[in-house]
This record gives C-alpha cells, structure tokens and sequence, in this order.
C-alpha cells in the first residue's frame, strides 16, 4: 500500500492536471530513466588541444526553457579549428553545435518547435540556432537568409549556466532558441542533421541558378563528410550522373555506395600524355562524363587549389556551387577571362543553412533511408564524453570520416 508521501504526491499530480498544468517535479522523470541530476558534466575547452569534462550544479529551467539529455554530437570541423587554434577566442568554452537529446524538463511556455510541432518532455530533439531579436529570419523567410548572424550552441561564450555546448551529458536551452521535434529518427540520423543541412542549403542555392536538372552530369570535388553528403543528396534527387573527385580511394570507393556513378582518382591523373597536371584530370573527368564537361560541379575541398581547378571541369554555360570555404582558408588563383567570362559559368556561394533547410533535411534523411542510401556508415568512430581529446585527435588525423561523442 502507498505511504503518505506517495498518496500526497498522487494528489498533487491530478490537482495539476486538473488545472491544466503539468508538475515539473513529475516532469522531470524522463524515458532515459529516473529523475535528473544534480549536476551536469560538460566538455570544457580549457586551453589549445585540451577539453577538461567539468561539473557544474544543474541551473534552473526556466519558463522558456528546456533541459535536455544529450544522446550525441558529431564533431565538426569548426570544433576542430577551435580545438587546435581558438580563431573565434572563446577559450574556455563548451562546445558541439551537432548535438541530439531528450528533453527531460520543460517551462510552461514550451508548448511547440520551431515549425510548429507540439513538444513533450520525452521528445527527441535538435538545435538550429539563437536568433533573439532578428524579425527577419522565420520559418519560412521568402530571402532565404541564412543564419551566419546568429548565436550557436557550442560556440557561445561561457557564463554561469556552463551548459551551453553539446558536448556534455545536459544542455540547457534557452528562450529565443530554434529547436525541432525529431523524434520520428534514430540517433545517427539526428547526428547528422546538422551537417546534411549544409549540403540541403547548398544544392538549394544551385538550384537557383537554373542549371542543376534532373538529367545534369555533374562533378562532386572532395569526398570528405560535407561532399559525401552531397552526392547522397544529389542521388535522392534522382541525379544518374555524378563523378565524384578525390584523391583517397577508400572514400572514392563510399563515394559510390551513397550514389555516384563514377570517381576520379586525381593521384592518378597527375602525369600521363598531357601538357599540364590539370588537363589530364579534366581529361580524366570529362571521361566518366560521357565524354562532355560537367554541367554543374560542387566544390567541397576547403583547398584552394581545388577551388582554382574546378572551373576547368565545367562545360560553357555550366553552373558551381562553392561551398568548401567555412573558414577563411586562403587565396585562389583563377583567370577570369578563361574561366568564368569566356565560359559564362554561373557560381553560386553557399554557407551555413536557413530554417527552412533544416526541415528539408528531415524529409532527406527519411527518402535517402527509404533507398538504402547507407547514411550511418558516415559515422566511423564513436567516443564517449571522457575520451572527447581522442575524438578531436582523430577528427585532425582524418583518420575516419564523421567522428561523434555518443552518450551511452
């Protein structure tokens, strides 16, 4: 039989519900199991090439607020500039901005996500960005503005919360947040939201152009994870024709499992009958392209040297979408004469992603599933919080291809 205490709390859970609100102390007790902590335990970037996992008491949640239970957070390669040099100078600093979890506590205010789709304590969610007070971002923004402006979690100054990056065992986010219900996918899908909404922007904004169609040849430059995603996106789109271009062949050879037709090799295009490295590789490219230059290319590199070449594998009137540069990542040389004005050629830049992306992103990830498109073999190495140094180290040694801090 219940004791006191139980019978009382009983009593105060119908007495809530008959009220219309919900006990945040009943709340509290998530799916993952029993009640929440007392403290958190974040991953705290302390000085170059070092994270410290520290302790922290558990803040207060807010009315418009939620605390949620991390699960995962890829490592990005902006957590891997930030790891060995600190450009933005946020030292010390909570980071991960990849991250996935379930809400444990909510404030009253918390009724539904950013595309208007009721939230729960209970629900799986992920993160878009901070935008306060921008009345010119919204769900669906007619311009399309992407959010390079606004705040991130894992890339904030750190302050008296401390729960502000995904690397950790609990975030606390915060009023003004763009947050989505994600629950329908599992955890290394929600893992790569983040990431595959780059890719989603990106091919948005070559579509603009008028050129990328549904029989297009195009050519994918760097096979990293941002241009892996980017041939799985191209071939959820129904695009036959994509050659794939790199110079590692174990990502050539994955390259083809997510749907591109053919690869190239460059390491093997560098010498052979012709007056200059670059003419046998465009030699090279325009082979697997029925022997035509692309119509479209998406450069993926982040090398400028790759930038510098791309121009040669597209056709008059082709169309690129550079979108390797996150980072400033220096000069490239081109000639404006032979590779764009003689050319026609129409380039777009892509960086970051809108909000409308993010939604995008979740019906890619269900369609690329649906065709057996093997998106999770993109996460190569699993690390738990405590081992987070070795998972920057491996993320810097491009050992593997997406590194994540899973959470068990």
């Amino acid at each position: 039989m219940a004791d006191t205490a139980q019978i009382e709390e009983i009593v105060k859970q119908v007495l809530a519900s008959m009220s219309g609100t919900v006990s945040t102390a009943s709340a509290a007790k998530s799916a993952a199991g029993g009640a929440i902590p007392k403290t958190a335990h974040v991953a705290m970037l302390t000085s170059l090439e070092h994270f410290e996992v520290k302790e922290f008491p558990m803040p207060e949640v807010g009315d418009d607020d939620m605390l949620v239970k991390v699960e995962g957070c890829g490592v990005c390669g902006t957590d891997a500039h930030e790891f060995r040099r600190d450009p933005f100078g946020l030292i010390p600093v909570a980071l991960g901005h990849e991250g996935t979890g379930e809400i444990v506590k909510m404030g009253k205010n918390v009724k539904k996500d950013s595309a208007g789709k009721d939230l729960k304590v209970g629900d799986k969610v992920v993160t878009c960005m901070i935008f306060k007070d921008n009345p010119d971002i919204t769900m669906f923004d007619l311009n399309k503005q992407n959010v390079g402006g606004a705040d991130v979690y894992g890339l904030l100054p750190d302050d008296d919360i401390h729960l502000n990056g995904w690397f950790s065992d609990y975030i606390l986010i915060r009023k003004g947040s763009t947050v989505f219900n994600v629950s329908d996918l599992d955890l290394y899908s929600r893992v790569l939201i983040e990431p595959c909404a780059v890719l989603i922007h990106a091919v948005e904004r070559a579509k603009s152009t008028g050129i990328l169609r549904f029989n297009s040849r195009v050519v994918v430059q760097g096979c990293g994870p941002i241009g892996l995603i980017c041939i799985a996106i191209l071939r959820t789109m129904g695009i036959n024709k994509i050659v794939a271009v790199d110079g590692e062949q174990k990502r050539l050879d994955f390259a083809k499992e997510l749907g591109a037709s053919d690869s190239v090799n460059f390491k093997e295009h560098m010498e052979e009958k012709h007056s200059t490295a670059i003419e046998a590789l465009t030699a090279a490219v325009a082979e697997k392209c029925d022997g035509h230059l692309a119509d479209f290319a998406f450069q993926c590199t982040g090398s400028p040297a790759g930038h510098s070449n791309i121009y040669k594998f597209i056709r008059n009137g082709g169309g690129l979408c550079e979108l390797g540069f996150f980072i400033n990542g220096g000069d490239a040389t081109i000639n404006p004469h032979f590779d764009i004005c003689s050319k026609e050629i129409t380039t777009v830049g892509s960086w970051v992603y809108t909000l409308r992306d993010y939604a995008t992103t979740f019906d890619f990830l269900k369609s690329a599933k649906k065709i057996g498109l093997p998106m999770d073999k993109l996460i190569t190495h699993t690390y738990p919080l405590e081992e987070i140094n070795e998972a920057l180290k491996t993320n810097l040694a491009m050992t593997g291809l997406k590194i994540a801090i899973i959470n068990k």
